[in-house]
């Protein structure tokens, strides 16, 4: 059974940083994509960023420059670093996950609030 597990989430002003962490079981980030996706209330889920098995990323262009998407594969973890953070990245993020172009499996999400 795969379990994705996202922590990290908060509150935190314009301008500051938060690291999102994604605890896999079941499935491996090294031999598949790892994804981070974001949602509001009455929109559709953006993708954020990803991490292929080969190490290659991509990232929406609201978030180049300021995310970075990485994993640790000996812990099967995957990471979001956001820096510089605006008040429009407020949103429940999601950990995905899978062998495919879309993902697989998802996380539960944790909410992210950037207070301006």
């Amino acid at each position: 059974q795969v379990q994705l597990v996202e922590s990290g989430g908060g509150l935190v002003q314009a301008g500051g940083s938060l690291r999102l962490s994604c605890a896999a079981s079941g499935i491996s980030f090294s031999i598949g994509r790892g994804f981070w996706y974001r949602q509001a209330p009455g929109k559709q889920r953006e993708l954020v960023a990803l991490i292929t098995s080969d190490s290659n990323t991509n990232y929406a262009d609201s978030v180049k420059g300021r995310f970075t998407i990485s994993r640790d594969n000996a812990k099967n973890t995957l990471f979001l670093q956001m820096n510089s953070l605006k008040p429009e990245d407020t949103d429940v993020y999601y950990c995905a996950a899978g062998r495919l172009v879309s993902p697989t499996y998802w996380g539960q999400g944790t909410q992210v609030t950037v207070s301006s």
